[in-house]
């Protein structure tokens, strides 16, 4: 009997193992979603690019002054998530990212929230440059931990604008995507004292979340990168593009995909909306691939996504992002007649 128990037991473990790597894998294609690529517009040397690094990690760069939102680098393997493990930066693959996107001229580093996905790599990356670090006291601690010295870090006022070259940043509270256990934030809370990897990725709480607002004479972009809000936060901020964080939508519903949309898109006034923040963290830096159906359906996302733009912003155009090319992000002026 204890023979048969244990071959009933060892199957059902087999068939368990099975149902979940054909759920892992059962992924929707990116090709499925019929958004147009970003339009190409003429570009000056002046002009404002973004270069989309995968998940939330933003580069702006007019030709003088470069702004680098997030930095995510390193990716921690769904093995070092799941078993919590310690992780640290990959400090070669952060020095090859770097140099291929001749990041030199880097004025600030500014994570959305604190989570390891958004700030893992931010100290290495401040530590390579001397890029102001802006961001809450929890993000500030992990610059500390990595030994970034205090006068490139800033703490920030909320509301207030800081100033790098002709660029103006404006962090405004938000919040980040109510996906957790209930209703909760994963890894929510503070970070306490100085953060110093390896560290399991559960160590990188997500402090306090923020939209951020990149002003340019050329134009003015906003950026959620997670899929939380607050009502009526953004209700004095004028946008042309919207950089929106969608991973977890479909777990929140249409109803509330609706209400996020309100409040980023139409509250603001863009014209032109890219998903970020919405594939596979864990794969490999500029691998792009879609989550599993059961973790977050994007193609679901897509479709509400589509919906609600007919219905509230029909003069809104929404494009798909491709990772590491620049993009003009601002059409030029129409000469004068």
């Amino acid at each position: 009997m204890a023979g048969r128990g244990a071959l009933v037991i060892a199957t059902l473990l087999i068939a368990a193992a099975a149902l979940l790597v054909g759920l892992w894998h059962d992924r929707p294609e990116l090709s499925a979603i019929d958004w147009p690529t970003y339009p190409e517009y003429d570009s000056r040397p002046d002009a404002v690019t973004l270069t989309w690094l995968g998940v939330s990690t933003l580069l702006f760069d007019d030709g003088d002054t470069q702004i680098l939102i997030d930095g995510f680098f390193s990716r921690p393997s769904v093995a070092d998530m799941v078993l919590d493990v310690p992780v640290q930066s990959d400090i070669a693959q952060i020095n090859y990212v770097l140099d291929h996107f001749q990041m030199r001229r880097l004025a600030a580093i500014i994570p959305v929230h604190s989570h390891f996905d958004h700030a893992m790599d931010i100290g290495a990356i401040a530590n390579r440059s001397t890029a102001s670090i802006l961001g809450s006291e929890s993000t500030a601690r992990i610059a500390r931990g990595a030994g970034v010295p205090d006068d490139q870090v800033v703490i920030i006022e909320n509301g207030s604008e800081y100033e790098f070259g002709a660029f103006t940043i404006r962090m405004l509270p938000s919040s980040h995507a109510p996906i957790g256990w209930g209703g909760s934030i994963p890894y929510g809370g503070e970070i306490s004292a100085p953060l110093e990897p390896p560290a399991p990725v559960s160590a990188w709480r997500a402090g306090e979340a923020y939209s951020i607002v990149v002003a340019h004479a050329q134009g003015t972009t906003l950026i959620q990168g997670s899929a939380g809000f607050l009502p009526d936060a953004l209700d004095d901020v004028h946008a042309d593009v919207v950089l929106l964080g969608t991973w977890g939508l479909d777990i929140l519903g249409r109803d509330y995909t609706e209400q996020y949309w309100l409040a980023m898109v139409t509250a603001t006034g863009a014209k032109r909306v890219l998903p970020i923040h919405f594939e596979d963290y864990t794969r490999p830096f500029g691998r792009i691939e879609l989550s599993p159906r059961i973790l977050d359906n994007f193609v679901a996302t897509a479709g509400w996504l589509n919906e609600i733009r007919a219905i509230w912003d029909n003069d809104a155009n929404l494009y798909l992002p491709e990772f590491g090319e620049l993009l003009v992000l601002y059409p030029p002026a129409l000469p004068e007649t």
